[in-house]
């Protein structure tokens, strides 16, 4: 059984519980990070004291996006993880596009209409953010008109870690630009009962709406 540290409410947290889900995968979640604090135990395994941190077997793995390129190589190849080199590249280099270039740029958004009270939101901050995730998206966009999912017609890693941005992107309370493509994508991930149960969490539209979102969630699996 594949354990793993972190809050549901935790964006990084759900790609990895989302791709358990999808490869249907036995596993433990433990309540960790945000307002459950992180122990001396959880320190020793991820000194970075974020979450998830996952244990399989005798491994222990942190890094959300290591996380998921473990468990697709491992448990979802063919799948997940495609057997085809150059498809595996395409996914690789959309994962760290996620990591490095849209994670930044909507967590500016992110923080200023959920995480930050209303009386301190940084609006100039929220909207500098909006327009590079936007422009972001426009990428992906034009990436999407052409296939299903992002490296085809099927679902792969790569999916995984953008799309978990896109339930709060589409949920939040910000204008934003038509962009088909991405919709109809969007609403592929919402139809899948996976993404639907590990992605699709209310994050509230402050932070105590946020807090009490995560007290709800404590020990759901």
């Amino acid at each position: 059984m594949i354990e793993v540290w972190g809050r549901r409410n935790s964006l990084n947290v759900q790609k990895v519980m989302w791709t358990l889900g999808e490869l249907e995968l036995d596993y433990l979640r433990h309540d960790i990070g945000g307002s459950f604090g992180a122990d001396e135990q959880y320190l020793a395994m991820n000194p970075n004291g974020v979450v998830p941190t996952i244990r399989d077997d005798d491994l222990v793995l942190y890094e959300s996006n290591a996380c998921v390129r473990h468990l697709a190589r491992n448990y979802g190849f063919g799948y997940l993880c495609p057997a085809d080199v150059r498809e595996a590249a395409i996914a690789d280099q959309w994962m760290d596009w996620q990591c490095s270039t849209l994670s930044g740029a909507f967590f500016a958004v992110f923080v200023n209409k959920v995480r930050t009270p209303v009386a301190q939101r940084n609006e100039s901050q929220m909207q500098r953010g909006l327009t590079q995730t936007t422009a972001l998206l426009r990428q992906l966009e034009s990436r999407l008109k052409s296939s299903d999912f992002i490296v085809g017609d099927e679902l792969t890693m790569a999916d995984i870690v953008i799309g978990a941005h896109l339930y709060r992107y589409y949920t939040m309370d910000v204008v934003r630009e038509p962009l088909l493509a991405l919709e109809q994508y969007y609403n592929r991930l919402c139809a899948r009962p996976a993404y639907q149960y590990h992605v699709m969490i209310d994050c509230g539209r402050d932070p105590e709406e946020w807090l009490a979102q995560e007290k709800k969630n404590a020990g759901l699996q």
